[in-house]
């Protein structure tokens, strides 16, 4: 595991909700900046797949994805994670954070801190099967107002 800083393990507050939607949810995040907006965004996936409390930071994971426009960064972003917590060993993160957010070449580079999934620690809240283009929404305002993400995703 790479050297952290106590930093590491702060976990920001929440700033992301969910929004009934048929068949799917709606994930709704926002943050100071785009950035925090994509890492909330991120949170929120894997805190409508099980309950964060319950999950450890003891591993650590790097993720990287690319699109060609901000709307295919989120969604390869979102694509990465859930195919980190898909694969074995089923890796849940409680907290990512993006180390390089490269909006000219469209390019996220991210550590997750979490744990493996583990069924009797963790809950088993609803699968998510897939990220979706449907109705995705990424405003990114001017410094007056927060940025904010509207992704629906396949459960």
């Amino acid at each position: 595991m790479d050297a952290l800083s106590k930093e590491d393990f702060v976990i920001p507050p929440a700033k992301y909700e969910y929004l009934d939607h048929t068949a799917d949810v709606q994930l709704h995040a926002w943050g100071d900046t785009l950035e925090e907006a994509f890492e909330q965004c991120a949170v929120a996936m894997f805190g409508y797949m099980t309950d964060l409390e319950r999950v450890q930071m003891t591993q650590l994971h790097h993720i990287e994805a690319e699109g060609h426009d901000l709307e295919s960064l989120l969604f390869h972003f979102l694509d990465e994670l859930l195919f980190m917590f898909s694969a074995e060993p089923f890796i849940v993160a409680k907290k990512v954070k993006i180390t390089n957010f490269d909006r000219e070449n469209f390019k996220i580079f991210a550590t997750a801190l979490g744990e493996e999934f583990t069924i009797g620690k963790h809950t088993q809240n609803a699968e998510v099967k897939a990220i979706t283009y449907s109705a995705m929404q990424i405003l990114d305002r001017p410094e007056s107002e927060r940025p904010e993400l509207f992704v629906i995703v396949d459960i």
